[in-house]
């Protein structure tokens, strides 16, 4: 294994940073806005070509909280989401960083759109831990398309052979087994030592 490539969501980021709980799990009560408006209103038709870079997120969520909740702006309810879906596990951080420190090379792979790219690399400081990003806005592709595995490749130049990949979703580990990628599904109470124990046989 010369590269690793970790998912964020479910493996490094659980939730709302006071309580691990899920980031909207008081939106309602914080700003007004029923989830399942929500959810049909924006996420289940909107998100598919925003976290595939085909659309843009603040300009699209503007457009239908006007139609579902005008008193609370598109900028508001990005800060409330990305600030509430940032707790780290800071102990899977010490444990890369040791591995990095060893000479693997550390990359996040990870579904998301442009603005929480940046947010967590920028605000959260990933940037500091990672040599860098593949995400599905900028590949194009979401996991677990075969294209997402491919891209990735391609661009750290490595054979899939040699690339680890960790993430809570059993059809993401599936897809990028079937790429020739290692591949360990994350639960909860994984560790990164059983993870490169399973790499190494």
């Amino acid at each position: 294994m010369k590269l690793l490539m970790v998912d964020v969501d479910g493996v490094l980021v659980h939730g709302r940073p006071g309580d691990g709980l899920p980031l909207f799990t008081y939106l309602e009560r914080d700003l007004g806005l029923r989830l399942g408006a929500l959810q049909e209103a924006f996420f289940k038709t909107c998100w598919p070509d925003i976290v595939t870079g085909r659309d843009a997120l603040e300009p699209r969520l503007a457009e239908v909280l006007g139609k579902i909740a005008p008193h609370v702006s598109a900028r508001t309810l990005i800060d409330y989401w990305f600030e509430n879906d940032s707790r780290l596990d800071h102990g899977l951080l010490e444990d890369l960083a040791a591995l990095r420190a060893g000479g693997t090379k550390m990359f996040l792979a990870t579904n998301q759109e442009h603005m929480r790219a940046a947010y967590l690399m920028e605000n959260l400081r990933l940037s500091d831990y990672f040599d860098g990003i593949f995400y599905s806005a900028m590949l194009g592709y979401q996991k677990p398309a075969p294209e997402f595995f491919q891209l990735a490749t391609e661009r750290v130049g490595i054979a899939p052979g040699d690339i680890a990949f960790i993430d809570d979703y059993p059809a993401n580990i599936e897809a990028a087994r079937q790429f020739g990628w290692k591949a360990m599904h994350w639960a909860p109470g994984s560790k990164l030592e059983d993870a490169l124990a399973a790499f190494s046989r």
